[in-house]
């Protein structure tokens, strides 16, 4: 067991309880990165980007939780929150005033997933190859009936 001494016991009393992963959970809003489906940053919601790829995140997970980052404007949520309410899936805002995040949104389980490509400009290149894999084969096709 470890030995705290009054220093310790005063800042678990100020700050609460440490957690493990702290550091990781004050970027992605209180979540971990394993549980992460799709984190948007905050140039993303200003610019109201990603609202396709969180729809159809929302579609395949219907357990999902929306949590955004309540240091940005209530008016850049508007969209977001429309989605999850269609959707029900459940949102909240968090704010840490002691730690700031660039992270805007995430949309996150309660499970870890372990997804590699989370943030969506790697999510949106990971498309692209698929779709000009799809685009590749079909001009293969094309070329065959042709050739």
């Amino acid at each position: 067991m470890v030995n705290k001494n009054t220093e310790d016991y005063l800042k678990e009393g100020i700050y609460g309880t440490k957690l493990p992963k702290q550091g990781e959970r004050d970027q992605f809003l209180g979540t971990l990165r394993e549980r992460v489906l799709l984190a948007l940053t905050t140039g993303d919601v200003i610019q109201g980007r990603g609202l396709q790829e969180i729809k159809k995140e929302m579609v395949e997970n219907p357990d999902a939780k929306l949590l955004m980052n309540g240091q940005l404007n209530y008016s850049y949520f508007k969209e977001l929150k429309n989605l999850a309410k269609l959707h029900h899936i459940p949102y909240t805002s968090i704010a840490n005033e002691e730690k700031s995040s660039d992270i805007g949104a995430v949309l996150t389980l309660d499970k870890p997933i372990e997804r590699e490509e989370i943030y969506l400009i790697n999510v949106k290149e990971e498309s692209f190859k698929e779709e000009s894999k799809q685009d590749k084969t079909f001009l293969t096709k094309v070329k065959g009936w042709f050739s």
